[in-house]
C-alpha cells in the first residue's frame, strides 16, 4: 500500500459534543460526561495493549450516551478490524463516514477492510470517495484497477499521474503488462503522440514513441519520430538517428559517420534503428570504399548484439554484389563469433574462395568443416573441386566419392559430383570412368531441361 493509518487517538475527546439533555441537572450532565471520557480513555487503554473485546465493550458505554459520535464509531471499526470481524468493522467505519463525510481516516478505515477481505471493487468505491480528500490516494486505485482487470481505466489514471506527478517503477510495471495485450498498443501511441504536442521538449516521449513503432517494426515511422526529435533537441543522441540519414543523403561521410558512431555507442537506442544506421552506410561504403576502415569499425561496434549476426548480413552483401574477397572477410570473420551459424554461410565463403580461385585455401577450409559436419555434402564438394584445381587427385577421389553417397534430391549438386569426378579421373588418367562420370553429368543437365 502507498499510504499508512496514521494513528487517530484523541479524536474522540476533542470531537466530544456537549452532552446536554434539557431536564437534567448541571450535576448529571457533569458525571455523563465523565462516564463518557472514561469509557472512552479506557477503550484507547485497552486497544493499546491489544485487549481488543474490552476496548469495544467501553465503546459501547460511550454510544448508551452519545450514539452519533463519529470519533467512537471509528474506534470501534479499529477494533473489530483487529480482530477481525470484517462485517463489523466495515458497519462502524460506514457509520462514522455518514456522521462526517469529510474525515479521511473514516474512509480510510472502510478501505482497510474491502483490502483485508481482497473486496477490490468495494474498495474502488470506497477510494472514490477518498480521493478528494487525499489525491494520493490514486496510487491505490490503480492498484485495484490492475487486481480487477479494468486496464482502460488503470491506463487512463496511469497516464495522468505521470503527467502530475511523474513516473513510478510500480506505474511503468503496471503499463508494461497493459501495453503487453495488442489491443492497447494504438492507444498507447496515441497518448505518446498528444504527449508530444504538448511536451515537445520531453525527450522520454519520443524515445517511447519510437519503442512502440519498434514493436510494430514500423521503421519509417521510428524514423519520423527521430528526426521530429532532432528538430526540437538536437543535442539528444536519437537525433544523430535523423542527423545520419540527412548526412548520408548529402553524400557528406564524415559527419554522417559522427552521427553514425554515437548512434551505435548509444545504450538509449533501439538494436532494430542500429541496424537499420548499419545498413545504410553499408551501402554508402559500397559506393565510397575509402570509408571501409570506419565500416570496420561500425561493425565491431554491434558484434556483440546476439540478435542479428552483422558480419554474416555484410558478407551477404559484398557476395551479391561479387565482391569475393570482402565477402569472405566477413563470412569468416561470422564464423569465427558463431560456428553454429546456418550452413548457407560457410558453403557461400566456400564458393566465395572458388570465385577468387584461392584453391589451397578452398580445401583446407572445406576439409576443416567436414570434420565439424561429416554428412555435409557440400564441404565434401569443395574439397574435391580444390584438390583437382591443386592437382591431387587422390585426394579429390576419396573425397567425393564419399561425398556423392550423402546428396539426396539435389540435381544440381549432384551434376556438379559427376564433373568433378570426371576431372578427377582424367587427371588419374582413367579415360572410362572420366566418360562415364561426364556422361551422367550430361544426362542430369537433359533432365533437368
Amino acid at each position: 500500500m502507498n499510504r499508512r493509518i496514521v494513528a487517530f487517538l484523541f479524536m474522540g475527546f476533542f470531537g466530544i459534543p456537549t452532552f446536554v439533555q434539557a431536564q437534567a441537572e448541571p450535576e448529571e450532565i457533569a458525571m455523563a460526561t465523565n462516564e463518557f471520557q472514561d469509557s472512552f480513555y479506557e477503550a484507547l487503554k485497552q486497544k493499546g495493549i491489544e485487549n481488543y473485546d474490552k476496548a469495544i465493550v467501553s465503546l459501547e458505554k460511550c454510544l448508551k450516551s452519545q450514539p452519533d459520535d463519529a470519533a467512537v464509531h471509528y474506534e470501534l471499526g479499529k477494533n473489530y478490524l483487529a480482530l477481525k470481524n470484517y462485517e463489523s468493522a466495515y458497519a462502524s467505519f460506514d457509520k462514522a463516514t455518514s456522521i462526517d463525510p469529510k474525515n479521511k481516516w473514516f474512509w480510510v478505515g472502510m478501505y482497510d477492510v474491502t483490502y483485508a477481505t481482497k473486496s477490490y471493487t468495494q474498495g474502488i468505491l470506497v477510494l472514490q470517495k477518498l480521493i478528494p480528500l487525499d489525491p494520493n490516494f490514486k496510487e491505490d486505485l490503480v492498484t485495484l484497477y490492475m487486481a480487477t482487470n479494468q486496464y482502460d481505466k488503470a491506463l487512463e489514471l496511469i497516464n495522468q499521474l505521470n503527467e502530475t506527478v511523474g513516473k513510478s517503477d510500480q506505474r511503468e510495471a503496471y503499463k508494461i503488462r497493459i501495453l503487453s495485450q495488442g489491443k492497447y498498443q494504438n492507444t498507447e501511441i496515441d497518448h505518446l503522440i498528444g504527449q508530444i504536442e504538448k511536451f515537445p521538449k520531453e525527450e522520454s516521449n519520443y524515445v517511447d514513441l519510437i519503442y512502440r513503432y519498434s514493436k510494430n517494426n514500423e521503421v519509417e515511422k521510428m524514423l519520423e519520430v527521430a528526426k521530429k526529435l532532432e528538430r526540437e533537441i538536437p543535442s539528444s543522441e536519437w537525433a544523430q538517428v535523423s542527423l545520419f540519414k540527412f548526412h548520408i543523403e548529402k553524400n557528406d561521410g564524415p559527419k554522417a559517420i559522427q552521427s553514425m558512431n554515437v548512434v551505435l555507442a548509444s545504450k538509449k537506442i533501439d538494436t532494430k534503428i542500429k541496424h537499420r544506421v548499419l545498413n545504410e552506410f553499408l551501402l554508402f561504403a559500397g559506393k565510397n570504399p575509402q570509408y571501409d576502415a570506419d565500416l570496420e569499425k561500425a561493425i565491431s561496434m554491434l558484434e556483440a548484439d546476439p540478435t542479428v549476426p552483422v558480419a554474416k548480413e555484410v558478407g551477404n552483401f559484398y557476395y551479391n554484389k561479387k565482391q569475393w574477397e570482402k565477402a569472405a572477410k566477413y563470412y569468416e570473420k561470422a564464423l569465427a563469433t558463431d560456428p553454429n551459424l546456418p550452413l548457407e554461410t560457410p558453403i557461400l565463403l566456400l564458393q566465395s574462395y572458388t570465385e577468387m580461385k584461392q584453391f589451397e585455401v578452398l580445401s583446407k577450409k572445406a576439409q576443416s568443416l567436414l570434420e565439424r559436419y561429416p554428412s555435409q555434402p557440400h564441404f565434401y564438394y569443395y574439397a574435391g573441386l580444390g584438390y583437382n584445381q591443386l592437382q591431387q587427385f587422390k585426394k579429390a577421389k576419396d573425397v567425393l566419392e564419399t561425398g556423392i553417397d550423402y546428396v539426396i534430391e539435389n540435381p544440381v549438386l549432384e551434376t556438379n559430383f559427376y564433373i568433378q569426378l570426371g576431372e578427377t579421373f582424367n587427371g588419374l588418367g582413367d579415360m572410362a570412368k572420366k566418360d562415364f562420370f561426364f556422361s551422367k553429368a550430361n544426362q542430369l543437365v537433359k533432365e533437368k531441361k
